[in-house]
């Protein structure tokens, strides 16, 4: 986004205030897990992804002041604004779960997740070290980024243990805090039967609330009954939630998300803030792939906002994962607010194929560094309607 409005309102007119130096293209820490990619192909210095015509301030958001147009800063900067975009994604909660931090800081505790630079590569190596006995994964009971990354997990392990002969004497165990495992019933389905057909043991709504490292194994809760499930290896999918520096500001809901308009993107108060990813309340998963739907939504509507016009943009909840389901295949989801199919290409998205593989490890790489961080890609909308001779598109439009 700061790409796009540096472009159009030119240099100096676009603050962004980000205090980290590096900057990772996180969809691809599935693929890292699995040894198909390294770390360093994730990441890049912030100050090469950043539009250099926008100043950066180097600092971290700890007061928002939206009723005064303004922010203050950790170093105790304050910085006014006039037209604002939130877009800070979420937190990953490692605490919420006793001794999940001790046991992936331990290199020997057989304990990794995929959703940190930090842990993701312990991943690799605790299927590398796994000789036999319980390879175990867990999502917990809160929206997540990505919500199919820990199925990923599973189903790249499930083959890597296939391939090195290790299968046979492996037990894997996929336990979710929530009640279904995929959001939309369409794609639910088929994943489901996927696991179910690699032997994979399915657990709903239990969820991980202690990591016993010295015993090897996980405590779950479901309900009132507590459960202890032993593992050789395990990779945990951490609680998330919004960062700490929004709950106290007005800007958001009861549960902390930004509260915006799920068509608009514009904040339901404040109608010169936005928001976009995963720190919004917008009811769709929160990945990669949504916020490049939305980006267009929200560079016409601020735009339209700053010239005083009526709002063009309606979001329709487009939001995509591509399910990774070992070291050749992926399923592409595609869907909308509706959880009905929304796909993009002239073909059963719901199968196992080659060609959407190359598409995730391949492709999406190279459309995220070189378009969509320099604000040109608004997502395969446009690919859909050629493809589809625009048919689709406006049938759910309708809908």
């Amino acid at each position: 986004m700061a790409a796009k409005f540096t472009s159009s309102l030119g240099k100096g007119q676009v603050t962004i205030v980000e205090p980290t130096d590096t900057h990772y293209y996180q969809p691809m820490f599935t693929l890292i897990g699995g040894g198909m990619k390294t770390l360093s192909q994730s990441r890049r210095p912030m100050k090469q992804v950043l539009p250099s015509g926008a100043e950066w301030v180097k600092d971290k958001i700890v007061s928002f002041d939206p009723d005064n147009n303004r922010v203050r800063t950790q170093e105790g900067k304050q910085i006014e604004y006039e037209y604002m975009i939130v877009a800070s994604g979420v937190q990953m909660y490692y605490e919420r779960v006793k001794g999940l931090l001790e046991a992936l800081d331990d290199p020997d505790s057989g304990v990794s997740t995929n959703y940190s630079p930090h842990y993701v590569e312990k991943t690799l190596k605790n299927l590398q070290r796994f000789q036999q006995g319980n390879a175990l994964y867990t999502f917990p009971n809160t929206p997540i980024k990505c919500g199919g990354a820990p199925m990923k997990a599973v189903l790249i392990g499930d083959e890597y243990l296939r391939k090195h002969g290790k299968r046979d004497v492996a037990k894997l165990t996929y336990c979710t805090g929530m009640g279904a495992f995929f959001p939309s019933p369409f794609y639910a389905e088929k994943i489901q039967n996927i696991l179910l057909g690699r032997g994979v043991e399915l657990h709903k709504n239990k969820t991980l609330v202690e990591v016993d490292r010295a015993g090897k194994e996980a405590v779950f809760q479901s309900g009132d009954t507590t459960e202890r499930i032993r593992y050789d290896i395990m990779h945990v999918t951490p609680p998330m939630g919004p960062v700490p520096e929004l709950a106290t500001s007005p800007l958001v809901d009861q549960t902390g998300y930004v509260t915006v308009d799920k068509a608009t993107l514009q904040h339901v108060k404040y109608s010169n803030v936005f928001a976009m990813g995963d720190c919004s309340n917008l009811p769709t998963s929160k990945t990669a792939a949504a916020v490049a739907a939305q980006c267009k939504i929200v560079y016409d509507n601020l735009g339209a906002v700053m010239t005083h016009k009526a709002l063009p943009q309606l979001y329709n909840g487009y939001t995509s994962c591509p399910l990774v389901t070992g070291y050749s295949k992926c399923l592409l989801a595609e869907f909308d607010y509706t959880l009905k199919p929304l796909e993009t290409f002239p073909l059963d998205q719901s199968k196992e194929r080659s060609i959407m593989f190359q598409l995730k490890k391949e492709i999406m790489p190279l459309l995220y560094w070189q378009l969509m961080l320099r604000g040109y890609w608004n997502g395969p909308g446009v690919f859909r309607n050629m493809f589809h001779l625009g048919g689709i598109m406006k049938q759910q439009n309708r809908e």
